[in-house]
């Protein structure tokens, strides 16, 4: 009797459990190209409220999956020479926050990211965005969170990148690299 409740009990749990992964895509490559490889180091992902709100269903998103979707995105927009996790010109180096919250009867998802450029150990430049979307009433299934989550994620790796691309002429001006 004892092992059937234990194995309801661990069914339920793991059922509730939203495993997220996210593939954010750029609009297409981006006109503005810095010559210099990048290398990005993803900090551990913090979450906020989708574990500690009564009646949330728990939320996991492994880190592994938010570097991967992060490498994927800076390739994909293809503004640097070469993107990889192994040293290069340039490392990028991003924290992440997800907050999740319940507010006006909808789900909101909050990403925030929190990067810096550098060169070598020397930092370059700082940058913050963030990016909130709301989400579904219910959280019934992993798309109900996934969804939100990665267009916030996008909208806010459009908008890192879009600033990076600003920025184009400090990160031109290094290793022999002549400044445009």
């Amino acid at each position: 009797m004892h092992a059937r409740l234990l194995i309801l009990i661990m069914v339920v749990l793991t059922g509730c459990v939203h495993r997220i992964q996210v593939n954010p895509l750029p609009a297409g490559p981006t006109s503005t190209t810095i010559p210099r490889s990048l290398q990005i180091a993803v900090g551990p992902l913090l979450m906020e409220g989708a574990d500690h709100m009564p009646g949330i269903t728990l939320l996991e998103w492994p880190q592994r999956d938010l570097s991967q979707a992060l490498i994927r995105y800076v390739q994909q927009r293809d503004t640097f020479s070469s993107i990889s996790t192994n040293p290069a010109d340039l490392t990028l180096r991003v924290a992440t926050k997800l907050a999740l919250a319940s507010r006006q009867g909808r789900y909101h998802y909050r990403v925030r990211l929190q990067a810096d450029m550098r060169e070598t150990a020397q930092l370059i430049k700082a940058y913050l965005v963030e990016h909130v979307v709301a989400g579904s009433s219910v959280r019934w299934v992993t798309a109900s969170d996934r969804d939100p989550i990665e267009a916030a994620l996008q909208l806010a790796l459009d908008d890192l990148l879009t600033q990076i691309e600003a920025d184009r002429s400090l990160y031109m001006s290094g290793k022999g690299q002549p400044a445009q």
